[in-house]
């Protein structure tokens, strides 16, 4: 009998997307032979070895609706001309192409043991999200696509509580929550501050993950000439902001206090979060989507045991009040974040009590608990 194969899609070019090769990771033990496909852009990195394949499209639009409509249509080709058991839509943007491939191998009387199966995978709330909020068309038209195609998938799994809640609430599907947690990571050394230029004596404040609107950076990086902490700032990741980012804060003179490193591959992360003293997650209340965040950055700094600062959203609030392992977000105030911030990095006792509660959220917080309800859903 053949290997099962399994196809997962997204629309990013593979980099950064924790989630996505920690599903991937859990279907190659599971037996199958796994391709992940995504786009490849200009300033695409190699991507380093992998335990999958991966298949990266090059494309003639970047973004807007034609991008999606491109990508869409590339895909679908792309599935319907290759043997699948199964197939795995990540959000509502690669979901189009995968419903169709799923339904067009059923219409074509396939053999039902050899028709492909769907997983569907809300990672957010996808009309939800900032980029959307003021754009009235392009959210009617993504909820179209939505509306048609949602309350038929019969495996859905989400991020969190709150994003499944709301969408059984909008189409009545039962929907597996598995949760954004890392794969436990074994000790290893950080990635040498000397190379960012900052000294072993400064202090260590880390944003990861996209550079996107609303979520906060603009008055982190404001607070830091506000803040009495020998403290820098770092920035890990690429987004729709970041040269915006780059050169306020040359203008506003804070170059030397914040580090911009880019994109950061998700297998070399680990070794910079480490060298966090504080972990920032301070999305604003723009929309339902940030509302209900459970982000990857959270679990990746509780993974390295680096005390958090997060916005006082249900998921977030949820997980900080039960292990203890940080603050809430007090303002977006450049001055009162920075005196928050400057509060947390001074008391010292306070700091070694987060610090030892993250060591027994690392242990619970993991790829490993939670990749179980995945299996059980392969396995029905």
């Amino acid at each position: 009998m053949p290997q099962p194969v399994a196809i997962v899609s997204v629309t990013n070019d593979l980099t950064t997307d924790q989630r996505v090769d920690r599903t991937c990771r859990t279907l190659v033990k599971s037996g199958y032979d796994v391709l992940l496909v995504g786009r490849k852009l200009r300033n695409s990195k190699k991507l380093g070895s992998r335990m999958y394949a991966t298949h990266r499209m090059q494309l003639l639009f970047d973004k807007g609706a034609l991008f999606y409509a491109e990508y869409n249509l590339r895909l679908l080709i792309f599935l319907l001309n290759r043997r699948k058991s199964l197939l795995v839509s990540n959000d509502l943007d690669v979901l189009p192409a995968n419903y169709l491939a799923f339904r067009l191998a059923h219409f074509f009387g396939l053999r039902r043991e050899s028709s492909p199966a769907l997983l569907h995978d809300c990672h957010e709330y996808y009309r939800g999200v900032p980029e959307l909020v003021d754009r009235k068309t392009v959210t009617a038209v993504w909820k179209l696509m939505e509306d048609r195609i949602f309350p038929k998938l019969k495996h859905v799994i989400a991020v969190n509580q709150s994003v499944a809640d709301l969408y059984h609430q909008e189409y009545g599907n039962q929907i597996t929550v598995i949760r954004n947690v890392p794969i436990k990571k074994s000790a290893r050394e950080m990635f040498p501050r000397i190379e960012l230029g900052i000294r072993e004596d400064q202090k260590i404040i880390l944003y990861q993950g996209a550079i996107n609107v609303d979520r906060g950076l603009e008055e982190a990086i404001m607070a830091m000439k506000y803040l009495l902490s020998d403290a820098v700032l770092v920035i890990a990741g690429i987004g729709d902001i970041y040269n915006k980012l780059v050169s306020y804060t040359s203008e506003s003179g804070l170059t030397p206090k914040v580090k911009f490193l880019g994109q950061v591959p998700f297998d070399q992360l680990h070794a910079y979060t480490l060298m966090a003293d504080l972990g920032l997650s301070i999305e604003k209340d723009v929309g339902v989507n940030y509302h209900f965040a459970l982000p990857n950055k959270l679990m990746d700094y509780i993974q390295a045991k680096v005390p958090v600062l997060v916005s006082p959203f249900p998921e977030m609030k949820a997980i900080v009040d039960q292990y203890q392992v940080g603050e809430l977000l007090e303002s977006h105030d450049p001055v009162i974040l920075a005196k928050q911030i400057d509060r947390i990095l001074n008391d010292r006792s306070r700091l070694d009590f987060y610090k030892a509660n993250l060591g027994m959220a690392a242990e619970e917080l993991i790829w490993e608990h939670e990749e179980k309800k995945l299996v059980l859903i392969l396995n029905s």
